[in-house]
């Protein structure tokens, strides 16, 4: 029972059964101290609507009208209150609304196994239970729905076991077999039964709902928010039209001056720096670099791939054939480096500071699915912009991912005649930035302007003399670090 110091009353009072208590809420309310804003409930927040303080105090207010009651149904999958509105397990059935805030109260069985404490003696149904009261029937017009869609329900599994493993679903069975008998939910326990069974290749999948369940009983589960994030990108794409930019090569010298720019800023963006002069000279006069022989074979193999007009001419025609590209390309860029797994797709999780990659088990899947997307786009610039991001947003490597990434994008432009894009250091951190920002935002008009800025900085230039394009880039800035200066044209 509440103790009241009607000196200072509380935020959230509650009606008292008690005499002394009772008379003076009456008593604080005549006098302008207290306001009622719900039966039994009332506050001495003048200044804020009863909606705000109820959400504020929301599980308290629970906890004192319904003690014990258990968040249940799609708010304990939910976390709890969801869209103004909480599923109730209690004594009996019944619908209440508070200011913001709509209950649905579901006679049913109290706490049980699993359950655990929660806010103000409330209890929050076990996920296992939860599970099992959300694949209970409904009524087609419910004012609150108590249930998650099947379709929800399955994405649920499909997270878990991305996450967790296929133990988890194994474990949730386990336990809501247990359940099912003390719920009197056994028909809703099969149902879960035969949805994780699917899902794990022992049962037909032709009962499954959602995509995701689906793939993964297929054996191709995939990454669904990278998936809305290419989809989204892809979007953009089709419904802009973007600058065509070609791009003639007259000589084997001027496609190696090109293609030495290329493989230098992109090797120096991640991390690999040489002087350019020091560079010039392993690339073109074969130069040793007895202190850093690895870093020298980066930057050579990258010149040698996108210096290989036959090379870069190839572009996918299947999600099977872009998987062998990445892994050939990997395999001469990172020949030197065995503890980087040349030419291997990743076996653990990569990440780059908060950012974790796809998953090593979900990339073919998400390979496959994104692949329809990049055919079709227009080839050339379109597809050139896509594939770059698919491959850095996949992170298919241990290492080395940005540059093939980069290279994946210009053998699309070089299929088609078109001007590559080289990424200067000076346009790092826009580069970078722009990546984040589609990556973590899903804004990708940036991104696609960086990239045709930066296209449109390489055609600004004429390759076929070593000395006059390193003078002209120079006069660029493209060689300064970022925080040094600004690129100019």
């Amino acid at each position: 029972m509440q103790k009241i110091s009607h000196n200072e009353w509380p935020e959230i009072v509650f009606g008292s059964s008690e005499s002394a208590q009772s008379q003076a809420i009456r008593r604080a309310v005549k006098t302008g101290k207290l306001h009622k804003i719900a039966p039994k409930l009332y506050t001495s927040n003048f200044k804020e609507t009863p909606a705000s303080v109820v959400a504020r105090n929301c599980y308290q207010i629970l906890g004192e009208f319904f003690p014990s009651a258990v968040i249940s149904h799609r708010s304990a999958l939910e976390g709890g209150v969801h869209d103004n509105a909480i599923i109730l397990t209690y004594k009996y059935t019944k619908k209440i609304s508070l200011p913001g805030l709509q209950i649905r109260l579901i006679s049913g069985h109290g706490a049980a196994a699993g359950d655990t404490p929660f806010m103000s003696e409330l209890f929050m149904a076990s996920r296992a239970r939860a599970l099992l009261e959300n694949l209970t029937q409904s009524r087609g017009h419910e004012e609150i729905k108590k249930n998650l869609s099947r379709h929800q329900i399955e994405e649920m599994l499909d997270k878990l076991c991305r996450i967790y493993g296929e133990e988890e679903l194994n474990h949730l069975r386990d336990q809501a077999r247990q359940l099912a008998k003390i719920l009197h939910l056994e028909k809703e326990f099969k149902l879960l039964e035969k949805i994780i069974s699917a899902m794990l290749g022992s049962q037909s999948i032709k009962s499954l709902h959602s995509e995701n369940a689906r793939a993964r009983a297929m054996g191709k589960p995939f990454d669904a928010p990278r998936l809305e994030l290419f989809s989204a990108l892809f979007a953009f794409l089709k419904k802009e039209i973007l600058p065509l930019k070609k791009q003639a090569i007259h000589s084997t010298q001027q496609l190696h001056n090109l293609a030495f720019f290329e493989a230098y800023f992109s090797n120096y963006i991640e991390g690999t720096e040489f002087a350019v002069d020091e560079a010039a000279d392993i690339i073109f006069h074969h130069k040793l670099t007895p202190q850093r022989p690895q870093d020298a074979h980066d930057i050579t193999a990258t010149f040698q791939i996108v210096a290989n007009t036959a090379e870069m001419n190839k572009t996918p025609k299947s999600a099977d054939e872009l998987i062998t590209l990445l892994k050939k390309r990997h395999n001469i860029l990172m020949e030197t480096r065995n503890d980087k797994q040349p030419g291997v797709f990743k076996t653990i999780a990569n990440r780059v500071g908060n950012t974790i990659f796809v998953l090593p088990e979900l990339m073919e899947g998400t390979f496959l699915k994104a692949f329809s997307l990049y055919e079709n786009l227009d080839p050339g610039i379109a597809r050139a912009i896509f594939m770059m991001f698919l491959v850095s947003e996949i992170h298919p490597f241990l290492d080395g991912n940005g540059r093939i990434a980069r290279m994946m994008m210009n053998a699309e432009l070089v299929h088609t005649g078109e001007c590559r894009i080289i990424i200067p250091t000076v346009f790092r951190e826009d580069y970078l930035l722009a990546l984040r920002q589609l990556s973590r935002n899903n804004v990708a008009d940036g991104y696609v302007r960086m990239l045709l800025r930066a296209q449109a900085f390489t055609h600004s230039f004429d390759f076929s003399e070593y000395q006059k394009a390193l003078q002209q880039l120079t006069a660029s800035h493209a060689f300064l670090e970022p925080h040094e200066g600004k690129l100019t044209f």
